[in-house]
């Protein structure tokens, strides 16, 4: 689950903004399910701020949302950011950068999502089954169902934080292109 915020940060407050929201992602890695997160500027000068974090599930999500530590801590930012926007994604669409001002938000199509997940995956996919052969050679000897669960469970946190960022920010002008509209018929 990934959440989303807009914030609108004034230039003078930034340092003071930077040390809040690095004692925010303190405090969330205490969390169970905390799987990280991330913050970036709109522009060099502008004053909106992206910023998103995720937790494993949407439990883990409302216990971190609904905690008095992070109370307290929003409290701490109440006069160093003005809250804009704040969005929950539980998709693909999660690991795209907020749309910088003026833009609209454009979540691909599920077939879009599908393609894009299945570029990170196979190539990453076979390489680990390459190494796994050469590493240990009795791994392809392994009942099947024990051969995938020993994939997934290691190949997951690596797609997820790394791989797919990276390739749907290499397929973004395709994924969040629009869509072809058939012609109107006479």
């Amino acid at each position: 689950m990934t959440v989303s915020i807009t914030r609108i940060v004034r230039p003078e407050k930034i340092p003071e903004v930077t040390r809040w929201v690095q004692a925010g992602v303190n405090l969330a890695n205490r969390y169970p399910g905390f799987l990280g997160s991330g913050w970036v500027r709109g522009t060099a000068d502008g004053e909106e701020w992206h910023m998103l974090y995720r937790f494993a599930s949407p439990q883990q999500l409302d216990a971190w949302e609904n905690s008095p530590e992070r109370a307290a801590w929003l409290e701490q930012g109440r006069d160093l950011v003005t809250h804009a926007r704040t969005e929950r994604r539980t998709g693909i669409e999660g690991w795209f950068d907020a749309p910088q001002a003026g833009e609209v938000a454009v979540t691909p199509p599920p077939w879009k999502q599908t393609i894009a997940i299945w570029c990170g995956f196979f190539p990453v996919n076979t390489a680990f089954t390459y190494v796994m052969a050469w590493i240990w050679p009795g791994f392809g000897a392994l009942p099947i169902w024990l051969r995938c669960l020993i994939t997934t469970v290691i190949l997951c946190p690596i797609m997820v934080p790394f791989v797919l960022p990276l390739v749907t920010g290499w397929l973004k002008p395709w994924l969040t292109k629009p869509g072809r509209t058939a012609p109107a018929r006479p």
